[in-house]
């Protein structure tokens, strides 16, 4: 489902892309800049409990993610370095995120509870990127499970921005404690499919 979104969306961006182009804009400069835009909303609103104005300007800059992809590809010049900066980037925004709801249960949130459960989501929401990273290195996969990136971006924006908009403040460390619970399970099945692939390998070679 995300997928087909992420798929909508970019095609709703794609004049933007092209004007950026046609202003001689780089599509590193737009991922550095939404990078940018999102760790401000973050961590300069959330800790003072400006939750809706943040997710509404994290949520601006996110989809610059989808502007710099399309104009690397419209000007054919997407490259493994576009990748890199582009994955690497995004780990700096999603820290941002997680970090920035870490601060605000320390300030006007007034839960060390919460915070702790939010610094854990990012502590995993890293370490799931990492296995992931690791595993590919090695020549194996470690993909999907039940909280990939996206997944866990999407659903605390929404559900931060609603639990402002209907007045539901447990609707994040809700989401939070569901996240953490997900990014955990997500870890432990892409060890165990790298650990097969592992297995697999071994067998295959003590077979030849």
């Amino acid at each position: 489902m995300l997928d087909r979104f992420r798929e909508f969306w970019g095609r709703v961006m794609t004049p933007v892309a092209r004007l950026f182009l046609r202003l001689g804009i780089s599509p590193d400069a737009v991922t550095i800049v939404g990078t940018l835009g999102v760790a401000f909303g973050a961590l300069f609103f959330f800790p003072r409990g400006q939750l809706l104005t943040g997710v509404l300007v994290i949520t601006a800059f996110v989809f610059s993610d989808m502007v710099d992809g399309n104009m690397a590809r419209l000007a054919g010049t997407s490259s493994r370095w576009g990748a890199f900066l582009d994955s690497t980037l995004d780990r700096f925004g999603d820290a941002a995120i997680f970090g920035g709801l870490v601060l605000y249960f320390i300030g006007p949130g007034e839960s060390t509870t919460f915070a702790a459960l939010a610094l854990y989501c990012l502590v995993m929401g890293s370490i799931t990127s990492y296995v992931r990273a690791r595993a590919e290195s090695l020549g194996m996969e470690a993909k999907g499970g039940i909280a990939e990136r996206s997944d866990r971006l999407v659903s605390i924006l929404v559900m931060t921005g609603l639990s402002v908009i209907l007045g539901q403040a447990w609707f994040v460390p809700f989401t939070l404690g569901v996240l953490a619970l997900a990014s955990t399970v997500t870890v432990v099945q892409r060890i165990l499919g790298v650990r097969r692939q592992s297995l697999d390998e071994a067998t295959t070679g003590t077979e030849a």
